[in-house]
């Protein structure tokens, strides 16, 4: 797997660019946002890559940082959520605006992204709600339940945050699950 690559770009289109490598070139897809970062062609320049294989092509993604790279992989593992949609939705803004509006379940950050309606932006919403607040979580090294927590930080009470996990199967132990579970409780 190729995960990190730094060359010469030597072309640079719409949406990708061409990076000599050792006298080989590599077709990268970058977000808008990276496209407009990129240094002149004919200079260097390091990309962390996400590569897709698929039976009919090999994909290159590039990202600067790790961040941006785990967040799109995060973003594809999404069902229904491809490495296009995934590139289209890593370029709405930094990681840390697209994380605060999800976390304030704002639906209206994907509108404009082909593919992406109404119900898949909530399912999105959904899955990254729970994986952002257990990092947030975890980071925290909080005493206390960490779903619990994190449905407190969305701005549920802590009677209903407790309401909502109760509902939720004590055999699930993954405060990511837990937390999903909880909003589709909460969502009745």
């Amino acid at each position: 797997m190729i995960s990190y690559l730094s060359g010469k770009i030597i072309l640079k289109k719409d949406k990708f660019i061409i990076l000599e490598v050792n006298n080989i070139g590599y077709k990268i897809f970058l977000n808008r946002q990276n496209l407009l970062k990129l240094p002149e062609i004919g200079e260097q320049v390091k990309l962390f890559i996400f590569q897709k294989v698929k039976e009919d092509a090999l994909d290159l993604y590039g990202f600067f940082t790790y961040d941006e790279l785990d967040f799109f992989e995060v973003l594809t593992g999404i069902s229904g959520v491809g490495p296009k949609s995934a590139l289209d939705i890593s370029a709405l803004g930094s990681l840390d605006k697209i994380k605060d509006k999800i976390l304030a379940q704002d639906e209206k950050i994907f509108e404009g992204i082909p593919g992406i309606g109404s119900k898949k932006a909530m399912t999105i919403i959904l899955e990254l709600t729970g994986k952002i607040m257990a990092t947030k979580s975890a980071s925290a090294k909080s005493s206390t339940d960490e779903a619990e927590s994190a449905l407190i930080q969305l701005g549920f009470s802590k009677q209903q945050s407790k309401e909502a996990l109760s509902g939720v199967p004590t055999n699930i132990k993954n405060p990511e699950e837990r937390i999903k579970l909880a909003l589709k409780n909460l969502g009745r």
